[in-house]
């Protein structure tokens, strides 16, 4: 059966992925690093523990994140190698939105590099990061540079993930008119602000 609009289904589905599981790891992410305010004890041993304990996790890493988000920066890239929108001579504020979701996304790559190589992957053959990431991580954030990187890329992300869900409406068919448009953007940018709030706290977390 031959695919009537291809690119369509790939925008379907590239926007789903980004809800679904990427942009749901990352509120999960965003809350499991907040328990860092109960101090290093109970983040290392009653959250990293129990994570470290689940079966098959280096698969799960692997099927659930990482291809998924590959698939969602790599359909990104080509979406940004299209565009086409022109903010100065187009003062929308969807299509400035539109131009900030290819942007953070290119700054969302460049953190995670920074992020996953410097956590899961340093843990790998160290293993005092494995049983103290609380200690690991407060000795990165007592880094100036490392804590505004920090904050950046939280910013970028729930910015993506916010706006993500507002066009995911969209892409989707489930906000039609202009009216829904702007209600369903109006909690999604609540959403984010809840999230940003959340990760400022759990990033503060690791400094008490």
């Amino acid at each position: 059966m031959r695919i009537a609009n291809p690119h369509l289904l790939l925008r379907r589905l590239h926007s789903l992925f980004g809800l679904l599981p990427v942009g749901a790891f990352l509120v999960f992410h965003l809350w499991e690093n907040s328990q860092s305010r109960f101090g290093a004890a109970h983040y290392n041993g009653e959250v990293v523990a129990v994570l470290q304990r689940l079966n098959y996790l280096p698969v799960l890493e692997i099927v659930v994140i990482a291809l998924p988000l590959l698939f969602h920066a790599g359909y990104g890239l080509v979406i940004l190698s299209q565009m086409r929108a022109e903010p100065r001579r187009y003062r929308y504020l969807r299509n400035w939105l539109y131009v900030m979701q290819r942007v953070s996304g290119i700054g969302i790559l460049l953190f995670l590099i920074l992020h996953v190589g410097m956590t899961r992957i340093e843990s790998i053959w160290r293993v005092t990061v494995r049983e103290d990431l609380f200690g690991h991580m407060q000795h990165l954030l007592t880094q100036p540079w490392i804590f505004t990187v920090y904050v950046v890329g939280l910013l970028l992300s729930v910015l993506h993930l916010a706006n993500g869900m507002a066009t995911l409406g969209i892409v989707w068919g489930l906000t039609t008119s202009a009216y829904a448009q702007r209600l369903f953007g109006s909690v999604c940018a609540l959403f984010g602000l809840l999230l940003v709030a959340i990760g400022i706290h759990g990033l503060l977390g690791f400094l008490s």
